[in-house]
Parts: structure tokens; sequence; C-alpha cells
């Protein structure tokens, strides 16, 4: 994950940059988004000191934050001037952490915190107060497939493949990951089959495979669409067959609310698409 961690001199630069900005336009009274908009809003008054910073949007004539993010916030407060340090737009992507956020964990965590108190907890309560802490940690390991050099999980050779023109398949590898739409879980199996060609890979390396691409924010057909891509151009194969079968709980706990109710997505390239018999084979296989 890229990290931007700044500094106060940065901080400085950024405040007088939109201080100049506020000044052009004469904005006078700006009201600060809770809460990264407070130390924003009094780091801007330094360069800006005709700039008054009021407590109600009601007294303000412009607001101010110390990032724009997705866009979400600025969307809400959209009937002022709207001004900020910085711009993801401008920055690109990665976690931006302010001085007075302390760390990249620390930053993080407080949306462990913003959750609780949204859904109507206590992140105070005893059993909660080390949960922004474990929920941060427990994000990281199912996302770390973003992090992982996938030329280097999958190794392929030549020794032992050279005469082997048959069908292998590797089934079924247990999966887990997250649906994008709404971070829920997504569990299953993932079922494999390819012809080689001269070259194949380690058994236990279309696990790591699988894996790579699961711990991810994922839909069902791009992660089974992404693996039988990648051993495609990794192994030049005959022929590729995937099949995935999910369980999606953003379906089963919300929504339409259909306990056990699994989807099944196939992807296949080369003689197991072309060829007729060699597809029959593969899906018979799958379903034994």
């Amino acid at each position: 994950m890229n990290q931007i961690i700044l500094t106060h001199d940065q901080i400085n630069v950024a405040a007088k940059a939109t201080a100049k900005d506020m000044a052009k336009i004469g904005v006078k009274r700006a009201y600060p988004i809770p809460r990264g908009g407070v130390p924003a809003a009094y780091a801007i008054q330094r360069h800006y000191p005709a700039l008054e910073v009021v407590n109600s949007p009601l007294l303000a004539d412009c607001y101010i934050d110390d990032l724009i993010d997705s866009g979400a916030t600025k969307s809400r407060y959209s009937d002022m001037p709207f001004f900020t340090l910085y711009n993801k737009q401008e920055t690109g992507p990665g976690w931006i952490v302010f001085p007075w956020e302390g760390s990249v964990e620390g930053s993080a965590e407080d949306i462990g915190i913003r959750l609780l108190q949204f859904i109507g907890e206590d992140p105070s309560r005893e059993g909660l107060l080390e949960t922004p802490t474990r929920y941060l940690k427990a994000w990281k390991e199912w996302t770390k497939g973003y992090s992982i050099n996938l030329a280097s999980v999958f190794k392929d050779f030549g020794d032992g493949g050279e005469n082997y023109d048959e069908m292998i398949l590797i089934d079924p590898i247990p999966f887990f990951s997250h649906c994008e739409h709404h971070l829920t879980p997504i569990f299953g199996t993932v079922h494999i089959a390819y012809i080689p060609n001269g070259r194949i890979a380690g058994l236990s390396k279309f696990c790591r495979l699988v894996d790579a691409f699961a711990c991810r924010l994922q839909v069902q057909e791009r992660l089974t669409t992404q693996i039988s891509d990648f051993i495609e151009q990794a192994l030049k194969p005959l022929g590729v067959g995937v099949v995935i079968k999910a369980r999606h709980l953003c379906m089963e706990s919300r929504g339409a609310k259909k306990p056990g109710v699994a989807t099944t997505t196939s992807a296949l390239r080369g003689v197991l698409k072309d060829n007729a018999a060699t597809r029959t084979e593969f899906f018979a296989m799958v379903s034994r």
C-alpha cells in the first residue's frame, strides 16, 4: 500500500497555497469539517489572518477540510466553496497520514472507531477497546493479495512436463474473499484444469495463485477470469479451465436473504473452449 506520511513543513506549504486561493475569492468565515478540517483551518489561518473559523455552517461562507478523498464529503457540503489542503486526484492513490493523526496505523484505526459509533456502539466499552486494532489487522490479512508479487508465487518449469499432454485437475481449492460492493465475505472452491504444452507448475502454486487474487475486493466473475488468464499467460498451455462455486453473504445475510444459494462461474481457454470432447471431459471431472 502506497503511504504518504506528511510532515509539518509540508502541511505549512499546502496551507499557504490554500490560503492564497481563499484570499483570491475573498471568503472570510470558514466552517471546518469535523474532524480533520479543524487543524487544517487553523493551519490556513496562520497565512490568512483575516479568516475567521466559525462553529456553524450558518455563519460561514466556505468549508475547510484536510483532504478530498473519494469526494463524498465535498458532495455533501456543496452549497459553498470547499477548500482542502490535499486532493487525492492530485496526490494519486495511497493512504495519506497527517501529523495530527500520529501514524499510519493510528489513522486507519479511526475507521473502526467511527464504524462502531455509526452503528450505535460505544468504542470505549471494555469489549470493544481493542476492536479497531483487530479490525485493521484482519483487513490487512484479507486484502494481502494487493501486495503479492504474482511472478514470485507462480513458478513454472519444463522438467517433467515435456512429454505430458493430458489434462491436470487441481481441485477443490478452498478460497475466501470479499465482495467489492458490500465488503461482505465470498467463500467457496476453485477448480483448475490445464493441458500442458511443455511446461508445468508445482501443485501448491495454483493454491497460492488463487489466494493472491482472492485476497482482494472481488466479484466472482473477475476472480474466475483473472486466474484463468494468468495461467494461460504464465504456462502457455494447450488449454485452461477454471470453475468457481461460491456463496456470497451479501445475498445470504442481507438484501435477498437467500441462505445457501451458490453461484457457479467458468472460464475456458484454448482447447478446453474450442474442443467439445475436451470441454466435456473437463466438466465431467469437475462435477464428479
